[in-house]
């Protein structure tokens, strides 16, 4: 495994960065604080071709590879501060465009992917429910099978992007007796008769990506918005959750970087009792942390990249990265709060943000309990 980017990729990489820097941190105190979803930055990441990047150029993508992928994702958070709007591309990519580009028929890829590449199509995953979180595939929404119709009733709950989306991957099961077996996956149109979207959730951090509820009730859907094969869902889901650990995080290695560097500079020019702040031990191990937990967050990143470009199993690496950054960005965001004082508590420094941001990528995607749990069952106990 090389662990340097090729010169194209870092070419693309600095883009990235300097893009986000342009285009999307304008005025994000006053939208965190309103929760603003960014349309616009949303339109101009897909022109710049975030949202297309692991998708095929037939259907409207850059065609990137994984890595390449994780390199333009980790420069977008190094340039950008709206972590909640990377968030939501993110989600929609791994739950909405990787799905389909697996497992849709030629018809579901060749209407819907080229859309969602160009930002004309917003995707949401609807998944969680009340009683099933962690525990996933213990789902209570029913699909019934009328004819060649499929007919789903029940609620889903965490859909990030639900008020703004017209694009849901919906999951049901023909019988919850059957665990993970009975699961199916569906395409599901906004404005489909039966599928409405509850009001938008205050939420602690990601405040300009939004979330809400979805209801199901007698929600009629022809048999072409299949998502692989009837019963197969809990492999479409898989597929998906793999990807998303996979990748999900890269903005926030970006993120990492960038407070890293932040930080140095601050104990550099910041002085008290007559030297920079640098020099006091207590501080200098801070910035020596955050330095180590970028530096191996990143390793384990970019190994998961090169193991899917290898087609190998990555799910246990996956599940270790997604550990290990979540819990490392938040600690990193803690820290940088510290080194800046009474400055970093304050909202103009737009370190509490992050931190508040952080601590949320301890819980989407499968939470830090949940990703201990595949690593054991990965090592065989």
């Amino acid at each position: 495994m090389d662990f340097d980017l090729t010169p194209e990729q870092q070419i693309l990489q600095s883009a990235a960065i300097e893009f986000a820097r342009r285009e999307l941190n304008g005025n994000m105190i006053e939208r965190d604080a309103q929760q603003v979803f960014s349309h616009d930055g949303w339109t101009k990441c897909a022109a710049f071709g975030v949202q297309g990047m692991p998708i095929p150029k037939e259907y409207g993508g850059r065609g990137a590879d994984p890595i390449t992928t994780i390199a333009m994702m980790e420069g977008l958070g190094y340039g950008g501060t709206d972590q909640g709007l990377l968030f939501s591309i993110n989600a929609h990519m791994w739950t909405n465009s990787i799905p389909l580009l697996k497992y849709g028929t030629t018809e579901q890829k060749k209407k819907y992917l080229p859309e969602l590449c160009d930002g004309s199509l917003i995707g949401a995953n609807g998944a969680s429910e009340p009683t099933a979180g962690s525990d996933i595939f213990s789902m209570q929404t029913r699909v019934r099978k009328e004819g060649s119709d499929y007919v789903l009733n029940g609620r889903k709950i965490f859909v990030t992007n639900a008020p703004v989306a017209n694009l849901f991957t919906m999951y049901a099961t023909l019988d919850p007796q059957l665990g993970a077996a009975g699961i199916c996956a569906f395409i599901v149109e906004n404005g489909t008769e039966g599928l409405s979207v509850g009001k938008k959730k205050d939420k602690m951090g990601l405040r300009t990506a939004l979330m809400a509820e979805l209801a199901l009730e007698n929600c009629r859907l022809p048999g072409r918005a299949l998502l692989g094969r009837e019963g197969r869902g809990a492999e479409v889901f898989n597929c998906s959750m793999a990807w998303e650990r996979a990748c999900i995080l890269a903005t926030c290695l970006g993120t990492m970087r960038r407070q890293l560097e932040r930080c140095v500079e601050h104990v550099r020019r910041r002085k008290q009792f007559g030297q920079p702040i640098g020099k006091f031990q207590s501080v200098a191990n801070r910035i020596v942390d955050m330095k180590l937990r970028y530096e191996t967050a990143r390793l384990l990143t970019y190994k998961v990249g090169w193991l899917m470009q290898e087609n190998k199993s990555a799910d246990m690496d996956a599940a270790m990265a997604k550990l290990y950054v979540s819990e490392s960005f938040v600690k990193s965001c803690l820290d940088a709060i510290q080194i800046h004082g009474g400055a970093g508590f304050l909202t103009e420094l737009e370190l509490e943000r992050e931190m508040r941001d952080s601590v949320g990528s301890t819980l989407y995607s499968g939470t830090s309990e949940i990703q201990r749990n595949i690593i054991a069952r990965g090592l065989g106990i």
